[in-house]
């Protein structure tokens, strides 16, 4: 009897510390958001389907969050800044909101404007989550990609403009007495692309024609006394898109440029792009830049959003964290790494991957000109005889994969490089010819995926079958990670008329050792000081570097991450700056030492 209650005790003990050894794992977010994004009208003309989000406009009101999105014939509300559900509001434009801009004014009302027809009617209400808005007389016209500031003694300013040629612009409106200008207007910046590298047209900051950025997405941030102009370049379309800031002492100027621009930056990486979008505030007073990133798959004009931390330093310049951001990130409720990397590593980058069927898959990207180099891959088997696809490991989310239908005999099936635990995953869903064209309800995605160590015994990791979820760049975080080597995606149906996926993303942690530390890293600015050059020893066993640089050593505030390569050409740089770099290996096993920072002149 004594040995019974002695081999119970220990199983609850067991049983105890099983439980108690469990990891918790935190709240994270992936970029682009996942979030139910709009088919676009834009383009329907012509028989082209895709979603897109892009230009956002968050606010906080009255300790919750809303995010106006261009052309999504409605917005988002959020409680936390991860779960975002769709508002359709009773009251909106016709086509949808363009370049949206809203503002909280002292918690009383929020207002609107975005009319995609130019005209300036401004919107209002204080109670967005019921979606019932009032409209003023329209008092403007030719107002395109406008900012609505209020300061805090109540005067208010309309910032707009969206040229390669003319500046950005600012007039001053009467609040009370239905937004009427008052008669001061004036023109505030330009880009200066002989100076700085960053604005330049084109992938890259390249173009063989067009030397004339774009100019957009005004935007206002008040910070410690200080006004924050914002605004993107050069292009929304391309991997250098970026938002920039001028800091005055007053809403009307004058501006000067901030010397760490562009404060917004992701070039790199899975998703690129991080410009033409709004810095809010979080209650316990954190900020976040919101912005748009360039997918450009089926049309230029195809967009996601993201979600940076920003920052300001003790010299008040503005900055934000891009490193590693389309990696899962710390959420917004954290209280010391909001935003943060999470140290979730790719698992899945060049695993094999074979498909049920395959009617296309194209290998595909932005070239330097502006259009898109395309390559259509031919049919590829195994020895096994199982169709194999080179796009669904391979970084890209403009490369994409479409099954000869949509149903549950279409599945993926991933053997990843090396085994890890599983942490997390991404699916990106491509739009092939979905035939939709407008704000849709009822979409849904549903699949199941499993894990494997062998490729013959598979678990159910996450089940969909059911779902009401719409989720186009479906993000997957396990209550609990999970050992394996194989990943198996199994549709069931999704929108569109054929299944389709650009990419799957599976993230952990690796089992065998990180990079050593990068060698030789050599930095060499050029005879046009707003271009340099990168070279560097490989490492053994690294998937790509990330390159980080900044105007001090303590201010590295930018990053660049390249996958395979060891060499680099960045055409970013402004003339009259000196800089500071540092580099750093990455493979599923996490990352290595920085090189120690070099100066450039």
């Amino acid at each position: 009897m004594k040995r019974i209650k002695s081999l119970l005790f220990t199983a609850v003990m067991l049983a105890s510390l099983s439980s108690y050894a469990q990891e918790v794992v935190p709240k994270t977010y992936i970029n682009p958001l996942d979030i139910d994004y709009t088919y676009m009208v834009y383009n329907s003309a012509n028989n082209i389907s895709y979603r897109s989000g892009a230009d956002p406009a968050v606010i906080e009101y009255r300790g919750e969050y809303f995010m106006f999105v261009t052309r999504s014939f409605g917005y988002w509300h959020s409680k936390d800044l991860v779960n975002w559900e769709f508002i359709k509001p009773k009251q909106w434009f016709f086509e949808g909101s363009n370049a949206p801009t809203a503002f909280n004014y002292k918690d009383s009302l929020v207002y609107f404007a975005g009319d995609p027809a130019g005209y300036g009617s401004i919107l209002y209400t204080d109670d967005p989550k019921k979606g019932e808005w009032t409209p003023t007389a329209s008092i403007t016209n030719n107002i395109q990609d406008s900012e609505l500031f209020i300061d805090d003694d109540g005067k208010t300013y309309l910032y707009w403009g969206s040229s390669n040629v003319h500046p950005l612009k600012v007039k001053m409106l009467d609040k009370d007495d239905r937004f009427i200008e008052t008669g001061v207007q004036k023109e505030l910046i330009n880009l200066v692309e002989e100076e700085h590298g960053w604005e330049r047209f084109g992938e890259n900051n390249y173009h063989p024609t067009l030397k004339e950025g774009y100019m957009e997405g005004a935007s206002m941030t008040k910070h410690d006394g200080k006004y924050y102009l914002q605004y993107a370049a050069p292009g929304t379309q391309f991997n250098v898109y970026a938002d920039a800031a001028y800091i005055g002492e007053t809403p009307l100027g004058p501006f000067k440029y901030m010397k760490n621009n562009p404060y917004s930056f992701k070039p790199g990486g899975f998703t690129n792009g991080a410009g033409h979008g709004i810095t809010v505030k979080q209650t316990n007073g954190q900020y976040w830049h919101f912005a748009t990133m360039a997918l450009a798959s089926n049309s230029h004009w195809e967009r996601r959003l993201c979600m940076f931390p920003t920052y300001f330093d003790e010299e008040g310049l503005m900055y934000t964290n891009t490193s590693y951001g389309d990696y899962p990130l710390y959420a917004p409720d954290h209280p010391t790494k909001a935003g943060e990397h999470t140290g979730w590593m790719l698992l899945s980058y060049k695993g094999k991957a074979t498909v049920s069927s395959s009617m296309k898959q194209i290998s595909k990207s932005t070239s330097t000109d502006g259009q898109f180099d395309i390559t259509e891959m031919p049919l590829k088997k195994n020895s096994e005889g199982a169709i194999i696809s080179e796009v669904l490991t391979d970084e890209s989310p403009k490369s994409f994969w479409v099954a000869e239908a949509n149903n549950d005999d279409q599945w993926v099936e991933i053997e990843m490089l090396n085994p890890g635990n599983i942490y997390a995953f991404q699916l990106n869903f491509h739009d092939e010819e979905s035939g939709i064209y407008t704000r849709t309800e009822g979409l849904r995605h549903r699949f199941t995926l499993e894990v494997s160590n062998d490729g013959e015994n598979w678990k159910v990791v996450e089940d969909r079958s059911n779902s009401y979820e719409d989720s186009p760049n479906a993000y997957i975080v396990l209550n609990q990670p999970v050992e394996a080597r194989y990943v198996r995606y199994n549709n069931l149906k999704v929108p569109g008329n054929n299944l389709a996926l650009s990419e799957i993303r599976v993230f952990g942690k690796g089992l065998g050792k990180k990079p050593a530390k990068v060698k030789d890293f050599q930095v060499r600015r050029q005879k046009d000081r707003r271009d340099a050059t990168f070279e560097w020893e490989p490492v053994k066993g690294a998937q790509g570097y990330n390159i980080r640089w900044g105007i001090a050593p303590d201010k590295l505030y930018q990053s660049w991450l390249i996958y395979d390569k060891n060499e680099h050409l960045m055409r970013n740089l402004d003339c009259d700056t000196k800089y500071y770099f540092s580099i750093e290996a990455f493979n599923e096993n996490g990352i290595s030492e920085r090189t120690e920072i070099q100066e450039v002149k």
